[in-house]
């Protein structure tokens, strides 16, 4: 079971579980061999619910996690009063034994829990979400300070192979919170060889910039590609008819 997951390196509470499924130990065929588990991508449906129920197994899980729709947008629900299949990107919770899940194939995944074991959230932040602020939103569902909070950034495309457009940057430095999250954010693109409107993107730099400018210091992860990494992470750029990647965090009672 182990082989099947990432566990977080990261300093949380003990009562606060985080996990993060790998394509590995599922029931799923190609292409979306084989532990996908995402029912909107075209996979067989009983094959995914069964990667879901393993899942729930062989972590242990409390309850069954809140699964999202998913829609690239800056939305975060709470999870105890959420509905299966809410259409946001994020979710939060302060109650033990819920579940927040977030699936991804090269967007960021990002993880937060307070200092005191007592918060969580879950957000998926792929470059329109991060643009918009969706960290920043998840930062602002805790009760404490920013200065309490971590952050835990998942397996997402690497910076050496993120090639966006000039408009992405424009972007990124319209929505910067001051001129320092401005300046990292004009860091974290480097022009592509050659070429005077592509860049390769750093969503991890971009990510930290954010929680930075947040007020969020510590922050972990951020050493994975799943462009890169084809063993072990679904890509959507690699692969457009793919499988997904879970990144789950709990409280457990």
């Amino acid at each position: 079971m182990a082989d099947n997951f990432l566990i977080p390196d990261w300093p949380a509470p003990a009562q606060v579980m985080s996990a993060i499924t790998l394509r590995t130990g599922g029931c799923s065929r190609a292409p979306f061999d084989s532990n996908n588990l995402a029912l909107h991508v075209d996979d067989n449906e009983a094959d995914v619910q069964k990667n879901r129920h393993r899942l729930i197994d062989d972590l242990a899980l409390p309850a069954q996690p809140l699964w999202l729709e998913q829609c690239h947008s800056t939305e975060l629900v709470y999870v105890p009063e959420a509905r299966q299949a809410a259409s946001a990107d994020g979710s939060y919770s302060d109650q033990a034994n819920t579940v927040c899940a977030i699936l991804t194939a090269d967007c960021l995944p990002v993880l937060f829990c307070n200092q005191s074991g007592s918060q969580i959230a879950a957000v998926h932040a792929g470059w329109r979400g991060l643009c918009g602020g969706i960290l920043r939103k998840a930062v602002a569902t805790f009760k404490h300070s920013p200065q309490q909070v971590m952050a835990y950034l998942g397996p997402a495309i690497g910076p050496q192979v993120f090639e966006v457009g000039a408009e992405v940057l424009q972007a990124f430095l319209q929505t910067a919170q001051n001129e320092q999250h401005q300046q990292s954010v004009r860091e974290a693109f480097k022009a592509v060889d050659g070429s005077a409107d592509k860049y390769l993107a750093d969503l991890y730099a971009l990510a930290r910039a954010e929680l930075a400018a947040s007020g969020v210091s510590e922050v972990y992860g951020g050493k994975y590609c799943s462009y890169s990494d084809s063993e072990r992470f679904y890509s959507f750029r690699r692969e457009s008819k793919t499988g997904r990647n879970a990144s789950l965090i709990w409280l457990q009672s």
